[in-house]
Formats: structure tokens, sequence, C-alpha cells
């Protein structure tokens, strides 16, 4: 059966089609110079339309395609379209029965999805999708048909909602799931730890993601969260112990870690590591070598000590030495230097200490020649770095000699080689589960090794906590981009929060989360306190009333309750607390560095050293020309690091903190934290 336009109408169409002849199942459109075949799988529609004197046929395609027949005698194209719509029909009725059972198959499959016991990660959805984009281009009809027909539409939609709301669909099903797990799993919950995991802490350790991240602010849980999360895949029996691997960056918080699986989880099986025991491990397995550490790496004392001696001895031997390092003192760093034999002064040499080690790691941690670190220089300041650079050159050949006559390696080497080994192939994985404990602190280096870890198995997942506001160790070469970019760095996955302090009352909590949120930068995150506080929980004191604050203290803190003193330097120790033990002998006082007070606590926190200027807090961006040149590019905030380094500070405070300015001229913190509300007493 055909249909064909008039002469006249063929004549005032000017229209490429004007015949068409209806086939087996679809019809054929075709002109004096075109002819179109359109199958009934890719017709959409068909329409029948009448103009002034002649009918008009338009077929309607997929891509919004039209195929249209004009100048058809009228009563000739209705007769012709209602046959053809028939056919057509008929065959669609017939082959959405076929659509059907494709999508019922392909709807079992989600079902399944979403009620299998366990969690659905975000990489298994592209391959649902592509089983759906395969389901759909195996139907006999087009997509775009299947809403039409009562046997199909539902699936269809359900199909659809995965296809194009995907990581929705997967979020809703995950909650569904999580909500149900917790519930039935709520023994679990409520034993892992000393206390009852909170929903927030119950949330993360269920997320299955191959790639996780906890943000949790201080006192919040952390660890807590860890020791549940490794004794949930053993009760899930997704692992077995020795292929959880837990990391932490020191050694005491590895043994801590071990000694609270081990108390909670009632297991030997798990072991905590440091970064430097693991890469040891992997060197012994993939080469059969053992390497020595080196006892610098393990003794800061003899580390010091080496240096010192070494830089003493520069100064004494060689006048440029002499030269270069005063002037380096006085013109970049302000510091007064005495007259004469500078070098012999035991507090100058104290204080210059640390920054040799910090100076030194930088240089190891760049891995590369004095050329190299010279070329990194910018133009213009290429002389003067080049002379710092010569300067440590000596402090960098009695490392590398101290290395050598030891025998040993130290940590940037190790990591190094055992990087080499994973990327050779030649270390066996036994870990399908990776934990990392404080993962702010990372650093390229170690995100490299976790990274080489990794890919030795596709399937092993990552689990770590943090959190962005205590990034305080950029100094040592960690880098803040590696949390803050986590997703980028290590995988599509889940980013979670604890929304709990079980630490400090609100007050700190407040003043806190408000000061380290000043920088727009840092990543948002909710942290409730269980305690309520007061307004004077944070108070600014004059440093002159440190005596008096002690004596306050004296008359009611407990033996048993600890006082933090905390400073920005380890020499801004206040002098007073060299007769504090005879003064106030019943006080627990313990003095350290903000940088050393990290995972502790104490029920009072005092806060000495907020002044501007030389050795003030905060500190200067860089102290050295060779800090800037080395370290990663500083944060778009001012003192954004510093800022945080007073927030871990004033964290450490169970019940009050008292923050010590010295009026004459105050740090620049001091007027940022009374815009919050601090209040300012002149005295305790």
């Amino acid at each position: 059966m055909e249909l064909k336009s008039t002469s006249f109408g063929k004549h005032l169409a000017q229209h490429p089609y004007n015949r068409v002849r209806l086939l087996n199942a679809g019809v054929e459109v075709s002109g004096d110079k075109h002819h179109y075949l359109i199958p009934f799988n890719q017709l959409i529609q068909i329409r029948c339309k009448r103009g002034i004197v002649w009918g008009e046929l338009e077929f309607e395609l997929p891509e919004q395609k039209v195929v249209r027949l004009h100048g058809t005698e009228w009563q000739e194209t209705q007769r012709f379209y209602q046959y053809l719509l028939n056919i057509w029909q008929t065959w669609s009725q017939e082959m959405s029965g076929v659509s059907a059972g494709v999508l019922h198959g392909q709807i079992e499959k989600i079902t399944q999805i979403e009620q299998q016991d366990k969690w659905f990660k975000r990489a298994d959805l592209a391959d649902v999708q592509k089983d759906i984009q395969e389901a759909f281009s195996a139907v006999p009809v087009p997509v775009e048909r299947l809403n039409d027909f009562d046997n199909c539409r539902d699936d269809y939609q359900t199909c659809l909602r995965w296809l194009e709301q995907g990581k929705r669909s997967v979020t809703q099903r995950n909650l569904a799931w999580t909500e149900r797990v917790i519930a039935d799993n709520r023994d679990f919950f409520d034993t892992v730890e000393v206390s009852p995991l909170n929903e927030s802490q119950c949330r993360a350790v269920v997320n299955g993601e191959d790639s996780v991240l906890v943000l949790a602010g201080a006192g919040s849980g952390k660890t807590s969260v860890l020791v549940a999360r490794a004794g949930w895949l053993l009760r899930r029996q997704e692992a077995l112990p020795e292929q959880i691997l837990l990391l932490a960056f020191g050694r005491q918080a590895a043994d801590e870690m071990n000694t609270r699986i081990k108390e909670r989880l009632h297991t030997d099986g798990i072991k905590a590591k440091t970064f430097h025991a693991l890469a040891l491990q992997i060197i012994q397995e993939g080469s059969k070598k053992a390497p020595k550490i080196s006892k610098l790496e393990t003794d800061a004392k003899a580390r010091r000590s080496l240096l010192i001696k070494t830089w003493q001895q520069q100064c004494a031997e060689k006048k440029v030495q002499a030269s270069g390092w005063r002037q380096w003192m006085t013109d970049e760093l302000e510091w007064t230097v005495p007259d004469g034999d500078y070098w012999k002064n035991k507090s100058l040499a104290e204080r210059l200490g640390s920054r040799l080690e910090r100076w030194l790691s930088l240089m190891r941690m760049h891995g590369g020649s004095q050329a190299e670190m010279i070329e990194s220089a910018p133009e213009e300041v290429k002389d003067l770095f080049t002379k710092r650079i010569r300067l440590m050159a000596p402090l960098m050949k009695a490392w590398k000699t101290a290395l050598k006559d030891e025998g040993a390696v130290d940590f940037s080497g190790l990591i190094h080689q055992a990087v080499n080994i994973l990327e050779k192939g030649r270390f066996v994985s036994p870990w399908k589960h990776i934990l990392v404990d404080e993962f702010q602190d990372i650093s390229p280096q170690r995100a490299l090794l976790l990274s080489a870890l990794r890919k030795l198995n596709k399937h092993t997942s990552l689990f770590a906590v943090g959190d962005d506001w205590q990034a305080i160790y950029r100094f040592s070469g960690a880098e803040l981009s590696l949390t803050t970019a986590f997703a980028t760095n290590f995988g599509e996955g889940a980013q979670c929060a604890l929304d709990t302090t079980y630490r400090f009352n609100d007050r700190i909590g407040e003043i806190a989360n408000k000061f380290v949120q000043q920088n727009p930068h840092q990543l948002k995150k909710p942290l409730n306190s269980l305690t309520k506080g007061n307004k004077k929980n944070v108070v600014i004191l004059p440093d002159e009333q440190m005596e008096k604050l002690l004596d306050k203290l004296s008359g009611y803190v407990t033996a048993d309750e600890r006082i933090l003193v905390l400073a920005r330097y380890h020499h801004l120790r206040p002098q007073i607390l060299e007769k504090a033990a005879t003064r106030w002998p019943k006080l627990n006082l313990e003095f350290m560095t903000i940088h050393a007070s990290k995972g502790q606590q104490a029920e009072y926190v005092i806060i000495v050293g907020l002044h501007e200027g030389n050795d003030g807090f905060p500190a200067a961006a860089r102290e050295s020309l060779l800090e800037e040149v080395l370290l990663p590019e500083p944060e778009d905030f001012m003192d954004a690091e510093e800022r945080r380094l007073l927030y871990v500070a004033m964290t450490r405070a169970k019940h009050q903190v008292w923050l010590m300015q010295d009026k004459e001229r105050p740090s620049v913190f001091v007027e940022q934290l009374e815009d919050i509300g601090v209040p300012v007493q002149r005295k305790p």
C-alpha cells in the first residue's frame, strides 16, 4: 500500500518527499532524488494533518528528527494514515512485551542492589548505568516510547531514575541501608568503645566507599572511629585481622593505637604502624634487605647536638661561615646576635637548633642536588638563596657522613626505597583495608607511598580520619591540599564529619571554631559540645598576671587535674616555671610547645607568648628565604597555619583557657579574639 502526492500538490509543495510506501515493518518515504527508509523500531510517532487543500503525514524519529510528506489528497491521506497507524500500533503492542521482559531483567538487578546487605559504592554506579544503557539498546522500540506502554512504564521510570539521577539514587539507597544496619547492630556500636558511638560516628564507620575521609574536630573521637572501623570490618567478615593496616604518624601514637585495639577488639592480628615502619617492611620483603634507620631520626637530642656542633665548628673555623650566619640571623631572622664568638652562646645555639633541623629537613625532602635547589629559586632572590644553601651545605654533608658511618638511612630515603619497590611490583600486599589517623599531617612523599601501595590491589580501600583545622606541620612537609582535595588525590568516595566533641565545653568550642573559620578556605564542619560553659571559659590576661593566675589555680585545681602551659616556641617558656615545683608543689604543671601538644588534653590550658614582632605569635609566614623557596606555596589567607595552631592550643583544654598577652605589643590575634567575644581581664 502506498500514498502519493498529486501532481499539483507536488508542484506547490516543492518538497523532497512525495511518496510513502508501507513495508513489512516500516515505511519508505521517497521523492525524485531522495529516499528514506523508516523501520518501525525507529518510529516514535505518526501524525496526520490537513492543510488548506491537501493532506500532510509527519513521521517523528529519535533526536527530534522529522520526515514529512506534503501535497497528498486529503481523503486518501486519512485512509492511509488509519491503516498504517493500526499496523504500527499492533506491532508496537507486540514489541512492548519483548521490551517489558528486557526491562524486568534490569529491574531484578536493581532490586538486588537495593536489598543487598552492604554498602553500594559510587564507583559501581557506572556499571549499573552501563547495564541500563545496554538494556535500552536491546529493546525493539525507541526508548522514548517505553513510557507509552503500561507494561513498561514503571520499570522504565525506575531505570531512568538510576540513569539520570544515579548519585541521588545511590545516596537514598545507602541512607536507608545505613539506618537499618546501625539499628540492627546497636549492640556493637554501644560496646566497641568505652562510650557508645554517636550517630555521626556510626555513619562514618559503616560507610563502604573505597576512599573515605572523616573530618573530625578536636576531641570528637577520631581514634574511636578508627578502632570501631577495624572492629566493623571484622564483624562483617570483610577482612581478616592481618588484612587491615592501621597507619599513624608517630611511634607513640601507633603504640597507643595497638593498645586500644587489643583492649577493645581483643585481637593481636591488627598492627598499627608508622609510615616509616611500613616502608621498612616493604623493603625487607621486597628486596630481602634490612636497612637500618639512623638513630638521628629517632633521637632528637642526638640530632640537634650533631647540627649545633657542626654549625659551631664551621663558625669557629671559617670566617666566611661566621659572617654569613651572623648576617642570616640579624638581617632575616631579626635576632640580636652577641659580639665576638657568638656561636658559643648557649641560648642562641639552642634557639637556632630547631631552625637548623627544619631547614635540613626541607633540603632532604627536596631530594635534589644543591644546584637543583638553587635553580628552583626565583631570579630576584637566587643570589641570596645560593648563600643560604652554601651555609647549610656543611650541615647536609655532616648528616650524610653520620648516616654513612652508621650504615643507615634516614626517613626520606626509607620511603623513597619503598616506593621504588612497590612501583616495580616486588611486594605482595596483604592488606585489603588501610586506615590512617591524623590524615591532615600527610606529606606528598607519604601520599605517594599510599598510592603506590593501593595500585598493587585496586580493591584496597582507604579510610582516613583527620582535621584540616589542625593542619600545623607545613614546615615539615605536610600539604593541606592532600586533605582538602582528598577525592582528587585518592579517588572519588565519601566525606563524613563527626559533629560532637567530648573534650571541651561549648564556650571553648564556640570561640575556637569561630576563630579558625575566619579563614574562609577552611572546610566547614559542625562541632557541638556535650557540656555547657560560660563566658569566662576563655579569657585574655596580661602576661604579668601569670604568677597570680597560678596562685589562684593552686587554690582549687586537684592533684589529678592537669595544667598545660603552651607557647609558640620552646625558648618562650615562662621564667616563673623554674620555681613552680616548690612554689606550687601540688599543681600538675607541664610546659610544651603548641606543636608538641597535638593529641594532648588537660583540664586547664595557659597559652603564653601572644605578642607581635620577633618570635611573635603569629609567626611570620616564613622565617627564612630557604623556607620560602623549598616549602609549598603558602595559603591565600594571612596567618592561616598560625591560626590553626592557636586553634590546636585552645582545644587542648577541657574546662578553661587563659591567653596571656603582652599589652605593650599585643599579637594581632588578641584583637581578633576580642572581636568574636573573648573577654579581656586585668587580673585572674
